[in-house]
């Protein structure tokens, strides 16, 4: 087996899956192959057939259909054919283990699969192959293989472990939810412990998932499932770190996530989400990094109910720090008896 270097998610393997599962089902008679051939889409459409479309094809139940294709697996298992193709499998076994041991189905399948059909023969290897084991799809986890059902317990576990650590909204580099998941694997062999190996085990979980930015976190939160121009907002103005101009995020957004975002469409949502804070003509902040809402005069107030009295310098600096406006904008705000007074030392409080 080898790497393709065109195509560098996909390994080579020395055997063609296709031929070696042709070679399989010609143990079987005939109706027996065309079963099995529409029930794992072995077929030229690779398209696979329910119980139900086989039975009324050879006109016998479902119950009857399945007794065929639970004979048809465990024949091919007995057969001299199996034998023959043995060392393809104890090559399959060999991969999976290199990969991690245990493995998504679908991960799986396309880092093995050049095409549908290869990857409809090499899912029949895996259904007839002794070595190896399904757990099926449940709330918590995807479709996945396993040839060692110890290391397939450890890692659930971890990544169970693992998901109780995360904050609802909390957005980890890959690089740190790598290490934490690390503290759960002590007992697992560090020949497992490579980043590639890791991502793929955390990939097997529904409930941890990876934004489009390549950042984890739970799979539920708005941070990794984006579900609109809101949520791309918001992922491009964290990665900004300062505030920036909807224009600008609309095209960005665009850039990065090669999602449409029109610039009125972007404006309105930066207004209606209070993730996010107008401090400036146009320019939007994160609430998180410590700008409060509201306009220059809210400011002002919040910062003399903070500090008590001040001179104008000292208000005039502290709005500064929260809203990108002209001074004179802060002094003309201060100037309405309304809202603010000014005592005989020149100090102002709140009026």
């Amino acid at each position: 087996m080898k790497t393709d270097k065109n195509k560098s998610k996909i390994l080579v393997l020395s055997f063609n899956p296709k031929q070696t599962v042709k070679k399989l089902l010609s143990s079987l008679p005939a109706r027996a192959q065309d079963v099995i051939s529409g029930r794992f889409g072995l077929n030229s459409n690779s398209e696979e057939l329910t119980l139900e479309a086989i039975g009324k094809k050879y006109g016998i139940t479902r119950e009857r259909v399945r007794q065929i294709e639970n004979y048809a697996i465990n024949h091919i298992r007995k057969s001299e054919q199996y034998e023959k193709e043995k060392s393809f499998f104890e090559e399959l076994k060999l991969v999976i283990k290199r990969i991690g041991g245990i493995i998504a189905e679908e991960d799986l399948l396309n880092y093995l699969g050049r095409d549908m059909g290869s990857k409809k023969a090499l899912h029949f290897m895996l259904v007839v192959g002794d070595d190896f084991s399904k757990i099926k799809e449940d709330a918590e986890f995807k479709h996945r293989w396993h040839i060692d059902k110890t290391l397939s317990d450890r890692i659930h576990e971890a990544l169970q472990n693992l998901y109780k650590k995360l904050g609802d909204d909390e957005i980890i580099p890959e690089s740190e939810i790598i290490s934490s998941f690390l503290e759960h694997l002590k007992d697992v062999s560090d020949e497992y412990k490579e980043d590639e190996i890791l991502t793929r085990w955390l990939s097997m979980s529904k409930n941890i998932g990876r934004n489009p930015l390549g950042e984890w976190g739970r799979s539920h939160s708005s941070n990794i499932k984006t579900k609109g121009v809101r949520d791309y907002a918001y992922l491009i103005l964290r990665k900004h770190g300062s505030p920036i101009h909807f224009r600008e995020v609309a095209k960005l957004i665009s850039e990065v996530f090669k999602k449409k975002a029109h610039v009125a469409t972007t404006h309105n949502e930066l207004i209606k989400d209070p993730r996010f804070v107008l401090v400036g003509r146009g320019l939007y902040a994160l609430k998180e990094w410590g700008y409060q809402s509201g306009v220059v005069r809210d400011v002002i107030k919040e910062i003399l109910k903070k500090h008590g009295t001040l001179p104008k310098e000292k208000i005039i600096e502290n709005v500064l720090k929260e809203r990108y406006v002209k001074e004179n904008t802060i002094m003309v705000n201060l100037q309405n008896p309304k809202y603010f007074k000014k005592n005989k030392q020149g100090l102002y409080t709140i009026a």
